[in-house]
């Protein structure tokens, strides 16, 4: 597994989210015993970034990933969230600082350790200027109990000045053949900026590995099922994207969740993206990603798609991006 750097943090190019261990896709249920193997098959290919968040359960997918990386803290760079867990008691997202230093204990006894290596604002607090909480963050690094600081999720505009108060390493955003919003104005700011890229939902919510045709299959408590991308004239459109990924995972012998990953990985250095998995087999398959190189015209002909279809979420939650 090669590495990059996000603001000077190294990870591994490819990571792995913990997410639907937890929360969102177990379907039937959470397997913590599946999920763990999952973790630790991770750090053994060498993937060291490893992304949770104090909302994913809530926080038992935080207590997830700390059992799993017990005894090897030192192998992994762990990534956690806080502000969409209110801690102070007022309604709606919480990055208040009197919120972060209460979230950041809780975060550092579910993950098992003295420090956190990345610690990101969920979404951006509306009524919590940015430049609080990241002063708060910043005497969270100056005690020792967070390492580098992230956002998610921000406009260009909350960048620069969070920047501006304290380096910010990483910036999360969904990105990937579906999802090019960030080439606008967030990724050029990243860029001029030294902040890293970290492309959560890389392969489309699962969409872009190719397996999913219809909604038959899935869950029927699965977020998905009401996702904008994957409903109606939506769908139909979105498979095209599909198709046409799997000609070229078909032309080099690699899978399409492979071709997507590595189209991501060729956007430049700075760039990790997160796909989670529960699953062994798809953890190697997209941790196996890492060695494929497409072509110039490989890359080109990915990148002339057309975006998806669709919101990229439902209403509500749009209306917390980009803030």
């Amino acid at each position: 597994m090669q590495f990059t750097s996000l603001g000077g943090l190294h990870v591994s190019r490819i990571g792995l989210g913990a997410m639907g261990m937890s929360a969102f896709y177990t379907g039937a249920g959470r397997d913590d015993a599946k999920s763990i193997r999952t973790i630790q098959r991770a750090v053994d290919l060498g993937v060291t970034h490893l992304d949770t968040a104090e909302v994913y359960g809530p926080y038992v997918n935080e207590e997830l990933v700390g059992r799993a990386v017990k005894g090897r803290r030192d192998q992994v760079v762990l990534a956690t969230k806080f502000g969409l867990v209110s801690h102070t008691g007022r309604p709606g997202p919480d990055s208040t600082p009197a919120g972060i230093r209460t979230a950041v204990e809780g975060s550092l006894r579910r993950l098992g350790t003295d420090h956190i290596d990345l610690y990101y604002q969920h979404r951006v607090d509306p009524g919590t200027p940015i430049e609080e909480t990241v002063g708060a963050l910043s005497e969270l690094v100056d005690a020792g109990k967070v390492r580098h600081i992230g956002l998610s999720e921000a406009a260009a505009a909350t960048i620069r000045r969070a920047h501006a108060v304290h380096p910010v390493a990483a910036v999360q955003t969904e990105y990937s053949l579906w999802t090019r919003d960030p080439e606008a104005d967030v990724l050029p700011t990243l860029r001029e900026l030294g902040i890293g890229l970290v492309p959560y939902s890389p392969l489309g919510h699962g969409f872009l590995a190719g397996g999913i045709r219809t909604l038959d299959g899935l869950d029927a408590a699965d977020w998905r099922r009401t996702n904008p991308r994957f409903i109606g004239d939506n769908l139909t459109h979105n498979l095209r994207i599909v198709d046409q990924v799997r000609e070229v995972a078909d032309d080099i012998g690699a899978t399409p969740a492979q071709v997507a990953l590595a189209w991501l990985l060729a956007q430049g250095d700075g760039i990790a993206p997160i796909p989670g998995t529960k699953r062994i087999d798809r953890l190697e398959e997209n941790s196996a990603a890492d060695g494929i190189r497409l072509t110039a015209d490989q890359i080109t002909r990915l990148g002339n798609l057309t975006p998806a279809s669709g919101e990229r979420h439902a209403e509500p939650d749009m209306a917390a991006i980009d803030q």
